[in-house]
């Protein structure tokens, strides 16, 4: 994580409380940063992967937007992630505790660092959670 960034300190202590889910079941896998994931591990081994990235389009910035344009902007990146060729489970990004909506969210395999950064970019996102080899979420500032 940056140790310089435009991100209001709260909203960073929010991105690292929050828990990022793949799936909306029972047995979802549930990312938490600086937190290795033994299902995580299994998931990627079982795909071939060996990183991924969590990524949303809802919110940008951090700033509440209307369901219309979330919606908009989630099936775009769903879009972005079929085009790539990228398997990607949809997911949700929540704190408890916390008034703030879930956000949809998806979990791309194989994307790795650069192009995950430049798609959360792309969508005006604050930060992205990736994971490498270790199965370790990072939070990425990207501001």
């Amino acid at each position: 994580m940056s140790e310089t960034t435009q991100i209001h300190p709260d909203k960073v202590r929010a991105y690292l409380a929050t828990d990022y889910r793949l799936g909306h079941t029972d047995q979802d896998i549930v990312l938490n940063i600086g937190q290795r994931s033994e299902r995580l591990v299994e998931l990627l081994a079982d795909t071939g992967a060996s990183c991924g990235a969590f990524l949303t389009a809802y919110n940008p910035q951090g700033t509440v937007q209307s369901d219309a344009a979330n919606d908009q902007g989630h099936a775009e990146l769903a879009s972005k992630l079929q085009y790539l060729g990228l398997q990607a489970i949809e997911g949700s990004g929540s704190e408890e505790g916390t008034e703030w909506p879930a956000e949809k969210s998806y979990f791309a395999l194989g994307l790795a660092l650069e192009p995950a950064k430049a798609i959360g970019t792309h969508f005006d996102q604050d930060a992205i959670v990736w994971v490498g080899p270790d199965a370790v979420p990072q939070l990425i500032l990207l501001r």
